[in-house]
């Protein structure tokens, strides 16, 4: 089988921590390998963004990167892009023509409709993934919202029109049933973690301790942007004594100073009485992250909604318990009880009683992270996640050709 996946913000080769680079990278990237490991050659296609890069990039076995001239090859805000996904579209077309693949499988909405444009007229059959829904984010964000006009028509469409949507959780499921899609055409795989890579066993990052005293360590890894919830755990600390907060994500360490989320998280800590025990590390490269979780007594992800999100998988993978807010994907991975607790989203408070909880009982917390390790080898690990997808792209695949057999019968 030979597989194109759009994916034109989130490239597999973008380094992770900005503003819109994280799970969706990893996913393209690591689904994209687990696809080549069986079999499937795969061309990840993501618009360009650097002169100097390549046109095609190889990227595991089986798997290139394709990189689309469409609009300045400089980084754009992606709810900037829309203008460009014509261009984006007709260059994807032409290379399909010329090769065509057995199917598409478009990573976010704009992908979707530059994969409809170009795949529909070749007969080729479309599998959508959304990582996120402008409905759901409209509901959380408000005004606030940044993105473009038309999303939530555009998503509608390729309701509509895709051969497959793959959810990547039951919440996503429910509400893409309500913005009308047919269940029969829409299964739910979620993103799957790196089980060689996060693992319990291994080194942990040193945890030096202040004269006179010992503290525990909460980890938060995130993108740094408002709605990950960062600023609420930063204002639970201050009912957490004894405790440090390591906070990863955001620009390099050289950059902090300058980055409006970062002053913002200061500010916050400054007014907590806090700031002592807050240790923003920028963005820490992806190779120093298990020693980073490892080093953990709790991993926290505490965002106001998220589709998915791969670091309390991570975490869990790592053996460390997960403080999570009862949203989107994380409902679905972390088991409130059993691999960590889910506390309501932007209830600093709640947030507060639940990290104590476990730091007050390392038992229990060790058994939540034990419990969690093997939930994400029994469950989350990219093989197993590619034979799901895979079962997709059968029914999507299926679902095209049905009617031209009917046709043929027909006649």
């Amino acid at each position: 089988m030979r597989v194109a996946m759009v994916s034109e913000h989130a490239s597999p080769l973008a380094a992770l921590g900005g503003v819109d680079a994280g799970g969706q990278n990893v996913h393209v990237g690591a689904l994209a390998a687990a696809l080549g490991r069986r079999g499937v050659d795969t061309v990840v296609h993501t618009r360009r963004e650097d002169d100097a890069a390549p046109r095609c990039v190889a990227l595991a076995p089986r798997v290139a990167v394709d990189h689309v001239d469409a609009g300045p090859a400089e980084v754009v805000s992606k709810d900037d892009l829309l203008p460009f996904m014509d261009a984006f579209a007709a260059d994807l077309r032409a290379s399909w023509e010329r090769e065509p693949p057995d199917l598409v499988h478009a990573h976010f909405w704009m992908s979707g409709l530059a994969a409809l444009d170009a795949a529909r007229p070749l007969g080729i059959p479309v599998v959508q993934t959304f990582h996120a829904l402008g409905v759901v984010k409209r509901r959380h964000q408000g005004a606030a919202d940044p993105s473009p006009p038309g999303r939530l028509e555009s998503e509608n469409r390729i309701v509509a029109e895709a051969d497959r949507i793959v959810a990547t959780c039951t919440d996503e499921l429910f509400e893409l049933v309500r913005l009308g899609a047919d269940r029969r055409r829409v299964s739910v795989v979620p993103c799957g973690v790196d089980l060689e890579f996060f693992r319990p066993d291994g080194p942990a990052e040193p945890r030096p301790q202040p004269t006179g005293g010992t503290r525990a360590r909460v980890v938060a890894v995130a993108r740094l942007v408002e709605r990950k919830g960062v600023g609420d755990v930063v204002e639970a600390l201050a009912h957490v004594p004894h405790a440090e907060l390591v906070i990863a994500g955001g620009p390099d360490p050289g950059e902090l100073a300058a980055d409006p989320e970062v002053r913002r998280l200061r500010a916050l800590a400054e007014r907590a009485g806090v700031v002592d025990r807050v240790d923003f590390r920028g963005r820490v490269g992806r190779a120093a992250l298990p020693a980073l979780f490892r080093s953990a007594d709790v991993a926290v992800c505490v965002p106001w909604y998220e589709p998915f999100g791969i670091v309390p998988l991570e975490a869990m993978a790592c053996g460390v318990p997960v403080v999570a807010s009862s949203v989107g994907g994380l409902i679905d991975t972390v088991t409130h009880g059993a691999t960590g607790l889910h506390v309501p989203p932007r209830k600093p408070r709640r947030l507060a009683g639940a990290l104590g909880a476990l730091i007050t009982d390392p038992a229990r917390a060790q058994a939540l992270g034990n419990a969690g390790a093997r939930r994400a080898r029994e469950r989350y690990g990219w093989d197993r996640i590619a034979r799901s997808t895979l079962d997709a792209y059968a029914g999507a695949v299926a679902a095209v050709r049905a009617p031209a057999r009917r046709e043929r019968a027909r006649a």
